[in-house]
């Protein structure tokens, strides 16, 4: 899909404010709403805009530990991989899964309420894991920048 400088607009603004009404949005682009609602449809239809959500403070939920893990394993194939990526999908502490390059195969974010639950998610998850030869845990101390918006300057 072709990315006018309205729908990258549109984008830009959707990623800081993701609440905006359609009103709204449409004001900050510079557009009426009904040609904003079209081309937001459109945006979502394409699959540009994977979705909506909430972004949680992860300390007032009770989840004050994220680990960065490196998981690697024993043997490469398809169906390996396959079965790492379906039963890390279901592990609801893992935020996130990158099949990776260098010493790791697989980088994982978790989160959990504290080095104990980790512990527990370690031993009762991580290490159950098909073909794990070595999880290398890295504790996040403080979180500098967070996830945020996608740099889009490229589409210009």
């Amino acid at each position: 899909m072709s990315l006018d400088h309205v729908d990258r607009r549109l984008l830009e603004v959707l990623q800081r404010e993701g609440r905006l009404s359609n009103v709204a949005l449409a004001e900050r682009v510079h557009l009426s709403p009904s040609p904003c609602l079209r081309r937001l449809k459109a945006l979502e239809h394409d699959g540009v805009i994977d979705g909506y959500r909430a972004v949680l403070d992860r300390e007032a939920v009770g989840l004050g530990l994220t680990a960065f893990v490196e998981l690697k394993v024993e043997g490469h194939s398809d169906r390996l991989a396959e079965a790492i990526q379906e039963a890390v999908a279901e592990m609801p502490e893992v935020v996130a899964c990158h099949i990776v390059s260098g010493a790791a195969d697989f980088l994982l974010e978790v989160v959990v309420p504290d080095l104990r639950a980790y512990e527990r998610f370690l031993l009762g998850s991580l290490l159950k894991l098909p073909s794990v030869a070595d999880v290398r845990s890295n504790f996040a101390i403080r979180t500098v920048k967070a996830p945020g918006p996608l740099p889009l300057g490229h589409l210009a």
